[in-house]
């Protein structure tokens, strides 16, 4: 009920008696109460699927209406996970609203779990996510592969080095990932296969809490080298080349299958497939 408050701009107060006077309205319950987390009753699920149609017609009215009017215009909405969002998205959202000021990009960040529930109903029309996986519902467009490489502080030794081989990461204070990602599982495998052993001093769930910890020197860690630029400009990080081409991070752009897009989130969905500057 908060997050669904949130989204829609209203107190949660708000929210409830909002759902409330439709519950009297309809003379049904929607919610039942009696379980935590909430779930919705036969009738709130019929009431659901409800909404979602009228959203969707709503959308198909937008876009008819936009084609008519020749302007591409409405509004964007993107989830993303942390590293790409907080990197990148300022760049891109300052090139779409250039390219349309009568469009509106909305970005949500959230761990890789919920942008794939944002997606799935239909709360986000595009998602950004590393490690993309398509499934039934849900389709993963290629993005790119981001090379992965050693971050380390500027007094450590490695920052002196134009590059090192994984063995010399044998014996390390390392910086994870927490276990149930993804990324961790892959970096797991990667050093296992090389007969890396690393001393796990810290892990987290997000590449920025990992980078403030390596920066402080708790440890070395392996990150996709384009989500370390800004602390390299800043001189509170050093990215060695890792002689290990095939670790790389890929990335994806999610969205519901057969969604069909507005004319915003089509450019937009153009403007991040375009060719992207080199890291």
């Amino acid at each position: 009920m908060t997050r669904g408050a949130a989204h829609g701009g209203v107190s949660q107060s708000a929210a409830s008696q909002h759902v409330q006077e439709v519950e009297r309205r309809l003379a049904v319950v929607l919610f039942d109460r009696g379980k935590r987390p909430l779930e919705l009753t036969p009738a709130g699920k019929l009431y659901y699927e409800f909404c979602r149609d009228v959203l969707r017609r709503e959308e198909e009215f937008n876009r008819a209406l936009a084609d008519l009017k020749g302007a591409i215009e409405g509004t964007v909405r993107v989830a993303s996970i942390y590293s790409i969002g907080l990197s990148e998205i300022t760049r891109l959202q300052e090139e779409f609203t250039g390219l349309h000021p009568a469009a509106h990009l909305s970005v949500e960040y959230e761990r890789p779990e919920k942008v794939y529930d944002l997606v799935r109903n239909d709360q986000a029309d595009l998602g950004i996510v590393s490690y993309p996986a398509a499934s039934r519902e849900v389709a993963a467009i290629p993005w790119r592969n981001e090379e992965i490489q050693v971050a380390v502080p500027p007094t450590h030794p490695f920052a002196a080095a134009k590059e090192v081989y994984p063995a010399d990461l044998n014996g390390q204070d390392f910086v994870a990932f927490d276990e149930d990602l993804t990324i961790r599982r892959e970096l797991d495998r990667f050093l296992r296969s090389n007969g890396v052993t690393v001393n796990l001093a810290m892990h987290f769930d997000n590449i920025q809490m990992i980078k403030e910890a390596v920066a402080l020197g708790s440890g070395i860690s392996l990150l996709p080298a384009r989500t370390m630029q800004a602390e390299i400009a800043q001189g509170r990080l050093v990215a060695v080349r890792l002689h290990a081409p095939e670790l790389q991070r890929p990335v994806g752009i999610l969205h519901r299958r057969r969604k069909q897009f507005n004319a915003a989130t089509q450019s937009f969905l153009d403007l991040l497939l375009a060719p992207q500057p080199s890291a």
